[in-house]
């Protein structure tokens, strides 16, 4: 239990601290707001039927049902071909975590949606962060952490990071451009997810008797092994 705690839960609440410190300053009478704001009319401006389009898509796959549908899936498939139990942990353990930070920040935080037009219902919820955009990137980015720790193909690596990282980033474009959030919000939501994994990292896969990821050396060298 002391392990636990000294592992996970500290660090969390560290991590709350930050994300309410964080929400205090974006929401300070001195923050510029009118450059924030400058933001989020120049999206609006800018909104078409294609873009609005791909907005939509983006904004779906990081939604509460597909985030929590694309994590469960991929656990089991972790689970029923016999990765080591620290992989699904991780995994849950992230998309678990942010979004307990993400929700009690909204309850300690009251920030305004941008003034302008509103193309999803919004929840009942602060807009500081972006529970939508911090979702998305400890789900994508930890299966990227994942992918790469049983990868031997560092070109394979760096494509599958390359999508898995511009699909949270896509998320807090969608974010923006559809009103929903401030710039800061999104940016709130990386520090979140990041650190979320960072402490599921080293909490979790790291933790003691836990087989070191094998270096990028060693995976190009079997890589080339294996294509001659």
């Amino acid at each position: 239990m002391r392990h636990v705690l000294l592992r996970l839960l500290l660090p969390l609440a560290a991590l709350y601290g930050l994300m309410v410190l964080l929400g205090h300053v974006v929401t300070a009478d001195w923050w510029p707001r009118q450059a924030e704001d400058q933001v989020n009319v120049s999206l609006e401006e800018a909104r078409s039927g294609t873009l609005t389009a791909a907005s939509l898509v983006f904004s779906t796959i990081a939604d509460t049902w597909s985030v929590i549908a694309v994590c469960a899936f991929a656990v089991v498939i972790l689970l029923v071909t016999h990765r080591p139990w620290r992989e699904p942990l991780f995994l849950a353990g992230a998309v678990a975590a942010q979004a307990l930070i993400f929700l009690c920040t909204t309850l300690a935080i009251d920030r305004e949606r941008p003034a302008v037009e509103h193309m999803d219902v919004s929840p009942p919820t602060s807009s500081f962060p972006s529970g939508h955009t911090s979702a998305a990137t400890a789900l994508y980015c930890g299966l990227a952490v994942l992918f790469a720790l049983r990868s031997t193909n560092w070109k394979w690596e760096t494509v599958v990071w390359t999508v898995f990282v511009l699909i949270p980033i896509g998320v807090a474009l969608t974010r923006l451009y559809r009103g929903m959030h401030h710039p800061s919000d999104v940016i709130g939501s990386f520090v979140n997810a990041g650190l979320c994994l960072t402490i599921m990292y080293f909490g979790v896969l790291r933790w003691r008797g836990a087989p070191p990821p094998r270096p990028a050396e060693e995976r190009k060298r079997m890589s080339l092994a294996r294509s001659r």
